[in-house]
């Protein structure tokens, strides 16, 4: 693994939020001045493909990584915010309803924030 990969693991590892690549770039600049932005959709590119991170996408909003740590998302419909949720692993349920080996799932629960719902009774 290459500094630059690894620099974006720690940063995708320590971080509490859900980062773009561009955010990812931002934090990655503070430690490699000499980083492009490419080297971090490059490097993002590659931790995803090898099983290091997660890759969530929500549409209509830029793609944003996660650890792997088992865990699902609550996503708001209206602004795209993504919230970190622990349900029961579902692993081995899904694993006999669907009759074929599984390598892993992602849960995506959509709603509607407080933040949207506010402003919804506001207007």
């Amino acid at each position: 693994m290459t500094k630059n990969a690894k620099y974006i693991l720690d940063i995708i590892n320590e971080s509490k939020d859900h980062l773009t690549a561009e955010q990812v770039y931002m934090r990655l600049k503070e430690k490699n001045k000499k980083a492009v932005l490419a080297t971090a959709y490059n490097n993002l590119s590659y931790l995803y493909h090898q099983g290091f991170i997660r890759k969530v996408s929500v549409s209509g909003y830029p793609d944003r990584f996660d650890k792997m740590k088992q865990h699902d998302h609550l996503v708001c419909i209206r602004c795209g915010k993504l919230s970190d949720l622990l349900l029961e692993d579902l692993t081995e349920r899904l694993q006999k309803q669907i009759g074929v080996p599984m390598l892993s799932y992602d849960l995506e629960i959509n709603y509607i924030c407080d933040e949207c719902l506010e402003k919804e009774q506001n207007l």
